[in-house]
């Protein structure tokens, strides 16, 4: 038989174990902050910040717009710009691709420039990576793509729009 003293330390290293697991959730999907001044938007889903006389490039979290030469490239590169060059941003990120980019969260006068590009139209909701947003900003962003598309704002008013993702593989290039 277990004697009564192995359950009460048990108990407690539950309780531990449940106030640790309810942290870890409770955390946002952000670790770190940058802040900074947009100096370049190369395009519908990526932009460079210039900080303290160093330049990071960062990729928009959550989202994939169109490639430059896609339908609605051009258009979502300035959708872009309206919302963020020349402004200060607060970037909230947790980690670099594989290309060295920066991937957060852009915020720019109180404003979240890759939902902005969603709710417009100008990029899709980038489900593949939503693992990676919080639940608040994952919930936000699949909204905001369900009423642009039922709005066939931007780029849903293509008949049947390419998805960035495809379009770099080949599929639906002229």
């Amino acid at each position: 038989m277990t004697p009564p003293h192995v359950f009460r330390h048990l108990g407690r290293w539950v309780q531990v174990v449940a106030l640790a697991a309810a942290l870890a959730a409770a955390q946002v999907a952000y670790a770190e902050t940058l802040s900074g001044k947009v100096v370049a938007v190369l395009d519908g889903d990526t932009i460079t910040v210039l900080r303290e006389r160093e330049q990071t490039r960062v990729r928009i979290a959550g989202i994939d717009a169109p490639e430059k030469k896609q339908a609605f490239g051009q258009r979502s590169k300035q959708s872009m710009s309206d919302c963020a060059f020349g402004k200060e941003v607060v970037v909230e990120w947790k980690k670099i691709d594989r290309y060295g980019r920066t991937v957060g969260k852009v915020v720019a006068d109180g404003v979240d420039c890759g939902l902005r590009q969603i709710e417009l139209g100008m990029a899709w909701h980038y489900k593949a990576y939503a693992k990676d947003q919080s639940r608040e900003d994952r919930d936000a962003y699949a909204g905001a793509e369900d009423k642009a598309k039922a709005g066939r704002l931007g780029l849903w008013s293509d008949a049947d729009p390419v998805p960035p993702w495809d379009y770099r593989h080949g599929i639906g290039k002229n």
